[in-house]
């Protein structure tokens, strides 16, 4: 089975041979992780689509790969010859999957889908979505087991500690946390198998899922005892040794299903976005309390000696980013081959030399012109540009370093670039200085603070099709909630803004077949003042690295947004200056003049 329209004709088989009318293979691991290990990397298996995210939907005569508008221009290059219709989720006349499984079933269609992989909410509205049909949900068959015969097994890599200075909470002050949360809501029992909650709560770091330290397990907490299921063979002895003397068994990371049968008659608290169907058919005896994990909203909120880590990991990774450009402008001067997988190279290496560096916290995205008007676009040896010409270049990459976790866009002008580059660019670091400019009250909903980053550009009648924010974890994952702002999740729950989240600030403009913008630092909520009307938050800019002045309309930009920038790059200079030297120097210098 060497092209995916032979895989695609595998799995019809298989369905048939279930009478299955309907496959959804989902992005999706038992742990509802964003980036998957290889074992459950089903959906680029069988489609070629290499994306992070997106769903297939497979019947007898269609099959479809649903992506948002991130993915468009990359899912139609590489479903081709596939057998797959791309489906542009977003657009207006394009239905979400439940919707056209709703509108294209016909009266008791079966429709399948591995439900070890499958959460709880998205069963829930999939079931919803059957009801007019009066279609069933089938969740016991994991199809791609059949018709896959090299599988990736499991990954295996070692399980290690997050200890002090880097760690600044013990594992037992997290644990009362997580249970006084479980006491409020009334449960004996809570699972977790969201990686990065268990990693959290256990002070423990790994390498199973790429550019995570997580590793794969669950964690059954009790009232007074906890287990972590996890392979056993990854821990040394005295890491499960002093896990005891905290009050943490360890067990085999199968065992959590029998762990879960024998639970006795009584609440256990779940996360429905991150507990899977399959998961939870063990539970047989227990009544499911339904809420986010305590965990999540406690690790979104990052305390005083947290924060100041990640100041220092801002500076480790400021420095670096003088090193690389400083390289970058030197080569692109002298005449030397650079090409998008080079820049991927160089700013690793440039990271790799920073102290507590341990790896990239996602794939580095280096899109020169056209390419970077795709805003997830990833260059492979098979596919990638020369940056040679005019033009503009996007690079959006980050670190994981022991002290934090760090991630950030900058656009620099490659050649000559004409008013329409710079008018853009200007569009939309206005936007970006109009949120991290911002003051708002405390516990305001984060999704309506988008308004502040778009407001710019639709002026102008223009728009980005992602969020402006994602949340940020502290030597965690790259993307984390609950907090988020993003415009179109302003009816989700528990997504209120505290002062110590640290989020993402990146507005963007892209013109396909042309050149992409995104400007993007990190910022932190802290205490902005006190006054009859409550507590209210502003924004601090974590991210220290200059915004190429080259790129910018100065009329466009008004006096308190020049007066931000100035003061941005006075802070940047201030900060990094002692940390690089020689070219490094010259480069800082002269990118954080003022204008």
């Amino acid at each position: 089975m060497s092209t995916a329209s032979e895989r695609l004709q595998q799995l019809r088989i298989a369905m048939a041979a279930q009478h299955i009318d309907a496959y959804l293979i989902l992005s999706a691991d038992p742990h509802q992780s964003e980036y998957l290990p290889e074992y459950w990397q089903g959906r680029r298996w069988l489609s070629g689509f290499t994306g992070s995210v997106g769903t297939i939907v497979v019947t007898s005569d269609f099959a479809g790969l649903w992506v948002d508008s991130r993915y468009w221009e990359q899912a139609e290059k590489q479903l081709c010859d596939s057998g797959m219709t791309l489906m542009k989720q977003g657009q207006a006349d394009v239905p979400s999957v439940n919707a056209w499984l709703e509108a294209r079933l016909a009266n008791r269609q079966v429709v399948g889908v591995d439900c070890h992989v499958l959460s709880l909410k998205a069963a829930q509205e999939l079931r919803q979505a059957l009801t007019r049909s009066d279609s069933i949900l089938k969740t016991d068959s994991d199809l791609l087991a059949a018709i896959w015969p090299d599988r990736p097994g499991l990954p295996a890599a070692p399980v290690v500690e997050h200890s002090a200075p880097f760690a600044t909470r013990s594992r037992q002050q997290n644990l009362q946390a997580v249970r006084q949360a479980m006491a409020q809501a009334g449960a004996q029992w809570h699972l977790i198998s969201a990686l990065d909650d268990i990693a959290w709560v256990l002070n423990l770091r790994g390498s199973d899922v790429s550019y995570n330290p997580v590793f794969l397990s669950h964690l059954l907490i009790g009232p007074d005892s906890a287990v972590l299921f996890v392979d056993k063979t990854k821990m040394e002895p005295e890491l499960i040794a002093r896990l005891a003397a905290d009050g943490v068994t360890v067990e085999g990371y199968e065992d959590i299903q029998g762990a879960l049968t024998a639970l006795p008659h009584e609440a256990l608290l779940v996360d429905p976005a991150r507990t899977t169907v399959g998961l939870l058919a063990h539970a047989r005896s227990v009544s499911l309390i339904e809420k986010l994990n305590p965990s999540q909203r406690f690790k979104s909120v990052k305390n005083q000696a947290e924060i100041a880590n990640v100041r220092q990991a801002m500076e480790q990774d400021g420095a670096a980013l003088c090193e690389f450009f400083a390289w970058f402008e030197a080569a692109m001067e002298n005449g030397e081959p650079v090409t998008e997988l080079t820049i991927d190279e160089q700013i690793t290496a440039a990271r790799a030399r920073q102290p507590h560096f341990v790896s990239p916290s996602f794939s580095t995205i280096a899109g020169f012109n056209a390419n970077g008007a795709m805003p997830h676009y990833m260059a492979t040896p098979e596919s990638y540009s020369v940056i040679e010409g005019d033009g503009l270049l996007l690079i959006d990459s980050g670190g994981q370093y022991l002290n934090g976790t760090t991630d950030i866009t900058r656009v620099v002008p490659v050649g000559n670039i004409g008013a329409h580059h710079r008018r853009d660019f200007t569009l939309v670091l206005k936007g970006m200085i109009g949120l991290a400019a911002a003051v708002f009250p405390e516990d305001y909903p984060a999704p309506l603070l988008d308004t502040l980053a778009r407001a710019p550009l639709w002026a102008q009648l223009l728009d980005f099709g992602h969020g402006t924010g994602h949340g940020v974890g502290y030597f965690l994952n790259v993307h984390e909630g609950p907090q988020m702002i993003s415009h179109r999740a302003y009816r989700f729950p528990d997504t209120e803004m505290k002062a110590g989240m640290i989020t993402s600030d990146e507005p963007g403009l892209y013109r396909p077949g042309q050149w992409g913008i995104r400007i993007e630092n990190l910022i932190c909520a802290v205490p902005a003042g006190q006054s009859e009307f409550g507590n209210y938050l502003k924004f601090e800019a974590l991210t220290l690295c200059p915004i190429d002045t080259r790129c910018i309309e100065r009329p466009l930009l008004s006096e308190q947004e020049l007066s931000w920038l100035n003061a941005y790059h006075e802070e940047v200079y201030r900060r990094l200056a002692p940390r690089v030297s020689g070219a490094a120097l010259a480069w800082l210098q002269a990118r954080t003049a003022a204008i």
